[in-house]
């Protein structure tokens, strides 16, 4: 078994506050996901985020399939940190941890995930050559998305 992590940190030169306000909305979600993923939410994101929130989103990671994504936010500390797992989607396992931390000059965010693909032998190749790269482009995107939104530390 498999269990794979991407660990991701970024300073960004904003308040506690700003960044909670901007990471703690599903809503912006979108706003740091490529385009090309038609990244859209269906149900869930119509109130301030609390433990035992279910996000419904839809996707389109790779080839044009859509793919269904419920997640629930299991824990939070506003200002701090806030959990997200996948109930429904592709991932075996997906356990996404975003914390936030003030440092002199603004934030430091990390993002800590967790996941695990279905398949056996054939979800440890496709991982190789397919999720793996994915991710860090998406991740990516959104290091550079959140520069451009928030400037660069």
């Amino acid at each position: 078994m498999s269990i794979y992590r991407l660990q991701r940190f970024q300073r960004l030169p904003i308040s506690v506050e700003q960044a909670w306000e901007f990471f703690s909305n599903p809503k912006n979600l979108k706003t740091i996901t490529p385009d090309y993923m038609g990244f859209d939410i269906l149900s869930g994101a119509d109130r301030p985020m609390f433990a035992g929130q279910i996000i419904q989103y839809i996707v389109t990671p790779i080839l044009g399939i859509k793919t269904k994504w419920v997640t629930e936010i299991t824990h939070v500390v506003p200002k701090s940190y806030f959990v997200d797992e996948q109930r429904f989607g592709p991932y075996a396992l997906w356990h996404h941890k975003h914390f936030i931390k003030e440092i002199e000059g603004g934030i430091e965010m990390e993002d800590i995930i967790d996941y695990k693909l279905p398949f056996g032998l054939l979800g440890r190749l496709v991982h190789l050559f397919l999720v793996k790269p994915k991710l860090e482009e998406i991740f990516n995107y959104r290091k550079e998305k959140l520069e451009e939104l928030f400037g660069t530390f």
